[in-house]
C-alpha cells in the first residue's frame, strides 16, 4: 500500500468543510475492519483511508499548523500502513470502567512479545509482530499496533471462503478467538493487493 504525504493531506479549511462526510465514510469502512476477540480486545484492520483520516483529525485536534510538524505525524502514521503482503490492524484493550484500568491492563502485560495474536486460515497460523515501545516493565498501553506478514499460501487460503478464518489471541492472562466473517476477509483481500 502507497505511503501518504504530505500532499494527501487536506487543508484545514477544506478538511473542517468535509469532515462530517469524510467522518461518516471511514465509520463505514471500518463496519467490515473491527471485530471483538472475546470480550476485552477489539481489532481494527488499518489501510491508507483509515490512517489518512487518523493523520487529518489529529493535526485537528492538536491544531497543528508547522510543515515540520505534518510532515513527522505523516511519517510516524505510515508505519501503521500495511506493506506488501501485510495486515495492519490496531489492538484495542478495551476497558469500561475506570476503576479496574490497571487490573486489567496487568492481565496484558507480556501481549507484545512472542506469538500471541494469530490468524488462523485453515491449517496455516499467521502470528503478529508488534510495534515496540508500547509497554515497560510495570505498565502496558491499552492500544498497540500489530502487523501480520502474510506468505503466499496464506494470501491464497484467505480468497477461500470456504476455509475458515479465525483469529486468536493466546496468552496467559486472556484467551479467546473469533471467528471472520466474509466482509471482513473480502475488505482484507484489498488491503494486500
Amino acid at each position: 500500500m502507497k505511503p501518504l504525504t504530505v500532499q494527501d493531506l487536506l487543508s484545514r479549511d477544506e478538511y473542517e468543510r468535509r469532515r462530517n462526510d469524510l467522518r461518516r465514510r471511514v465509520i463505514e469502512l471500518k463496519e467490515n475492519r473491527r471485530i471483538a476477540v472475546g470480550d476485552l480486545v477489539t481489532l481494527v484492520f488499518e489501510n491508507r483511508d483509515t490512517i489518512l483520516f487518523q493523520v487529518q483529525e489529529m493535526i485537528r485536534a492538536e491544531h497543528i499548523v508547522a510543515a515540520e510538524r505534518i510532515r513527522e505525524e505523516v511519517e510516524t502514521y505510515n508505519e501503521q500502513i500495511p506493506g506488501p503482503g501485510e495486515l495492519s490492524a490496531t489492538l484495542f484493550i478495551e476497558i469500561t470502567e475506570s476503576t479496574n484500568v490497571k487490573q486489567i491492563l496487568d492481565r496484558f502485560q507480556g501481549i507484545d512479545q512472542g506469538h500471541t495474536v494469530a490468524l488462523q486460515l485453515g491449517n496455516e497460523k499467521v502470528y503478529g509482530t508488534f510495534e515496540q515501545g508500547r509497554a515497560k516493565e510495570d505498565k502496558i498501553s491499552a492500544v498497540h499496533y500489530v502487523r501480520f506478514c502474510l506468505p503466499g499460501s496464506a494470501q491464497r487460503q484467505l480468497e477461500k471462503l470456504d476455509v475458515p478464518m479465525d483469529i486468536a489471541i493466546l496468552h496467559s492472562g486472556y484467551e479467546a478467538h473469533t471467528a471472520v466473517p466474509d466482509k471482513m476477509r473480502m475488505a482484507l483481500l484489498q488491503d494486500l493487493d
